[in-house]
């Protein structure tokens, strides 16, 4: 862990009407102890833990608002606790997760956000960076303003009930991907570029690096598109463009 310093000192969290639960999941005893301390100056609570094992007994006892994973843990790693996390939900809307991991090749991300994690962020961290972050997920996971339900082709979406259909059959979506799909029917008829997706949906400026966006509009494509008409269409060099089929 990179500690803040100078112009990048670590400021409080938002106020948020009750503190955000956090669980932090790390086998190493001196980051999870230097990371829960820090975390609960911005004003968040936490709770923090060694295993996998531990990690799902807390989240049973008392589900937290997100989880911070590292994935190389003894026994069960954190993928697999994940994958455990996932299947408990039973169509629930699950704990946002992420994953904080000295694994920092592309297919181990990829991996991690395809498994169900929210966000991916490599050790060393920058702490500003990963509290940013953190916050980024909880606004996505929480934060739906109230509209009302958007009708695309056979495509609806319920922000109230946080439902998705397609020609009548309902979709399975993570936070994420849900609050990326709303944002596109949103502006459907229009291109999005994606430093603007990025940035509206993320809440956050990955310095550049709008990869994540093309993984997520990856997976709602074989969510949603998977049968003709497709609906998402990428404008190369620009964007995505959501629109129903022409006639």
């Amino acid at each position: 862990m990179r500690r803040a310093s100078g112009g990048d000192a670590v400021q409080p969290a938002p106020v948020w009407e009750t503190p955000p639960r956090l669980l932090v999941v790390d086998d190493e005893d001196t980051v999870r102890g230097l990371l829960a301390d820090a975390l609960r100056f911005v004003g968040f609570t936490v709770t923090a833990v060694g295993t996998g094992a531990e990690a799902l007994a807390a989240v049973r006892q008392d589900p937290p608002d997100l989880i911070v994973l590292d994935v190389m843990l003894p026994g069960m790693d954190g993928y697999a606790v994940v994958r455990e996390l996932r299947r408990a939900a039973r169509g629930e809307r699950p704990v946002p997760v992420l994953f904080l991991s000295a694994r920092d090749a592309p297919e181990d991300k990829v991996n991690g956000l395809t498994l169900g994690g929210d966000d991916y962020v490599t050790k060393p961290f920058h702490l500003p960076e990963l509290i940013a972050r953190i916050q980024a997920v909880l606004r996505r996971a929480t934060g739906v303003p109230a509209e009302g339900v958007l009708v695309v082709a056979d495509l609806t979406l319920d922000p109230a009930a946080r439902e998705v259909t397609r020609a009548g059959r309902p979709v399975r979506l993570s936070p994420t991907e849900f609050k990326l799909l709303r944002y596109l029917m949103t502006h459907a008829g229009h291109v999005v570029p994606r430093p603007r997706i990025l940035e509206e949906v993320w809440h956050y400026d990955f310095a550049g690096d709008t990869s994540i966006v093309d993984t997520y509009v990856s997976y709602l494509r074989r969510k949603l598109d998977a049968a003709e008409p497709k609906l998402i269409h990428t404008v190369h060099g620009v964007g995505y463009l959501l629109r129903a089929p022409r006639r």
